[in-house]
C-alpha cells in the first residue's frame, strides 16, 4: 500500500487518510550511510521518543511492538513489517498495523537519493481501528500522529545537520 520501493506513490488510499512528505537531510556518502543504517534499525521511531521491542534490525515479516510514550503513559502499537527495500539509491521499509494498534493502516520510512542529495520520505495510510476505545479516541490520535510525524522529520534532520 505505501510502496517504499516506488519513487512516485500513486496509491489512492481507498478509505484511508493518505499522507506523504519528504525532507532534505543533506548531502554526501557519510550521511547516506548513516541515514540508511538508522532507518533499517528503527531510528526514525527511536530517535522520536518511541521504543521498539524487539529492537533488532527491520526484517520483512517481523512483528515488533512499538511503544509510544507520552504524558507518563505508554501505548503498545503492534505492527508487522510488510516490505523492506535496499537498493543503491533507495532504502526503507513499510509496516502495517495489527489488531490492538490504536489506528489501522500502514506507514513507510524511506531514505533515498537525488544525485548527491539525501532525502527522507514518510508515507502513511490511516483510518480508525476496529476496537471501540480506539475509534472513540481517533480524533485525538490524528493530532498525536501529526506530532509524531514532526518528530520523525526533526530527529533525522537534527542528526544530519551536525
Amino acid at each position: 500500500m505505501t510502496r517504499p520501493a516506488d519513487g512516485v506513490w500513486t496509491e489512492p488510499g481507498h478509505g484511508y487518510r493518505r499522507w506523504e512528505t519528504s525532507t532534505v537531510l543533506g548531502t554526501g556518502d557519510a550521511l547516506w550511510r548513516w541515514a540508511t543504517t538508522e532507518v533499517l534499525r528503527w531510528g526514525v521511531k527511536t530517535r522520536s521518543g518511541f521504543s521498539v521491542n524487539p529492537s533488532g534490525p527491520v526484517a520483512s515479516g517481523s512483528r515488533p511492538v512499538i511503544l509510544a510514550h507520552a504524558f507518563g503513559l505508554s501505548v503498545a502499537e503492534p505492527v508487522e513489517v510488510v516490505d523492506v527495500v535496499q537498493t543503491p539509491e533507495r532504502v526503507g521499509f513499510a509496516y502495517r498495523t495489527l489488531p490492538g494498534h490504536p489506528v489501522s493502516g500502514e506507514e513507510a520510512f524511506i531514505v533515498h537519493r537525488d544525485g548527491d542529495t539525501v532525502l527522507l520520505t514518510i508515507r502513511s495510510l490511516t483510518r480508525p481501528a476496529e476496537e471501540l476505545r480506539w475509534r472513540l479516541a481517533y480524533p485525538g490520535l490524528l493530532v498525536a500522529q501529526k506530532v509524531a510525524r514532526r518528530r520523525y522529520l526533526r530527529a533525522f534532520r537534527a542528526r544530519a545537520e551536525r
